[in-house]
């Protein structure tokens, strides 16, 4: 049997291993009251990877006051004094409970996902049940919304997009649910107010850049508020512009092409994206961002919206050089379907080569697909061949969730999403 057929993809999937899971999120245990005059989780691990805490310091590198004599604090009211003054100094810290986890009985892999909206958010709630070494990498072009008037009105990054990427990293218990709700919820009242349509995670990310002067510093502060299951990065340190050859935007020339700028825009627009670039040109990458992809066992992109979330991580030449120069392997996950007004009519093998169109140095180990989507010969044969161009071999798996009224397209399981990546993972 050739490896990456159809029943050998289907092998590799079904004989995952269920990975080992324990311990807690990096917050206190609400359970479990400080012991009196300390701010110390009792039996508590120290905390390793993006969230370790410098010696002597929180994680942040902030510090946390020490609670009123003889009283104990429990998981909210220890969160809640992260919310202190940085500029305090020598005050002791909180120690938290590290999340642990394996894959078939070995450490779980480190992981990095690039990408942005809805389908990294689909990526990041199935990874952070396989690993608890996770960092999201999320494109920061959004023009539109309450991103788009942050970003008018107070500069720097657009939030929406990491905003998305913090709450899919929220746990499941009470905590990390009520978290996402809260970062997800938009404010309603008259379509006149100040505050209508804002997300309230939107808010709470620009204050805090507004706040330390630093978005990946202030990231990682919210992180740690809602016990985060990974690491939230912008791929670049400046707000950046997405501008596409759009042939058929004019429905009055339909063979003409045109410039569209901005992701807006183009979700708007009809017509058929041919390319996309960045303004400015050759942006700067976050360095934490490119840093992570060298240091990482996987790296994981897509899916999402092909040329305004998963492209633009691949025109940042510092984030490509990385990419390029990382040990780590490289799984592309792809989309259920084309995506109007972005990849209409194409077909699965010209998802591939579009990527290798932006990035002609781009190399690949697996792409992993909907086995329903692409499992057909006329679609799977031809896929094959073009991911065998980038060094990869096609993994098919059952990746699709249930049509649920309301659905406007197919969506990713989040449960099939994470048995694939335990899978892949566990094979190597």
């Amino acid at each position: 049997m050739i490896p990456g057929d159809r029943a050998d993809s289907r092998r590799v999937i079904q004989n995952e291993v269920v990975p080992t899971i324990s311990g807690n999120l990096f917050r206190p245990d609400p359970a479990t009251p400080l012991a009196p005059g300390t701010n110390a989780v009792p039996g508590a691990h120290a905390v390793s990877g993006a969230h370790a805490a410098p010696p002597g310091g929180n994680p942040l590198g902030g510090t946390v006051p020490p609670p009123l004599p003889g009283t104990p604090m429990t998981g909210a009211a220890a969160a809640a004094a992260h919310w202190s003054d940085p500029a305090l100094e020598d005050a002791p810290t909180v120690e938290f409970k590290a999340y642990n986890m394996a894959v078939d009985g070995r450490p779980a892999p480190s992981v990095v996902a690039l990408g942005g909206g809805h389908g990294l958010s689909a990526t990041l709630a199935a990874l952070r049940t396989v690993t608890d070494a996770l960092t999201a990498i999320v494109t920061v072009a959004d023009n539109g919304g309450s991103s788009g008037r942050i970003r008018r009105e107070l500069g720097g990054l657009p939030p929406g997009d990491l905003r998305m990427a913090l709450a899919a990293l929220c746990g499941d218990d009470e905590w990390g649910r009520t978290w996402a709700d809260v970062l997800q919820h938009r404010f309603g009242g008259p379509s006149e107010g100040g505050l209508h349509g804002h997300a309230v995670g939107n808010l709470l990310i620009a204050a805090l850049w507004e706040r330390l002067g630093d978005p990946v510093r202030a990231l990682d502060w919210v992180g740690r508020l809602l016990g985060a299951r990974g690491r939230v990065l912008p791929m670049s340190t400046v707000p950046l512009e997405i501008e596409a050859l759009v042939a058929g935007a004019d429905p009055a020339a339909p063979g003409a092409t045109g410039v569209i700028r901005g992701q807006h825009e183009l979700a708007v627009t009809p017509g058929r994206v041919l390319s996309v670039r960045l303004s400015p040109p050759e942006p700067p990458a976050a360095p934490e961002a490119a840093a992570a992809i060298r240091a990482a066992d996987w790296t994981v992109l897509g899916p999402g919206s092909w040329f305004t979330s998963v492209i633009p991580h691949l025109l940042v030449p510092e984030l490509c050089a990385a990419l390029a120069e990382t040990k780590a392997r490289k799984l592309l996950v792809f989309n259920l379907s084309p995506q109007p007004g972005e990849t209409d009519g194409f077909s699965a093998e010209q998802h591939i080569e579009v990527l290798a169109d932006h990035c002609p140095g781009l190399r690949l180990d697996l792409v992993l697909a909907d086995e329903t989507s692409c499992g057909a010969p006329r679609v799977h044969g031809p896929m094959e061949k073009a991911a065998a161009a980038l060094g990869a071999r096609v993994v098919l798996a059952p990746l699709a969730a249930p049509y649920r009224a309301g659905d406007k397209s197919p969506r990713h399981d989040h449960a099939l999403l994470a048995r694939a990546f335990r899978g892949v993972f566990a094979q190597g």
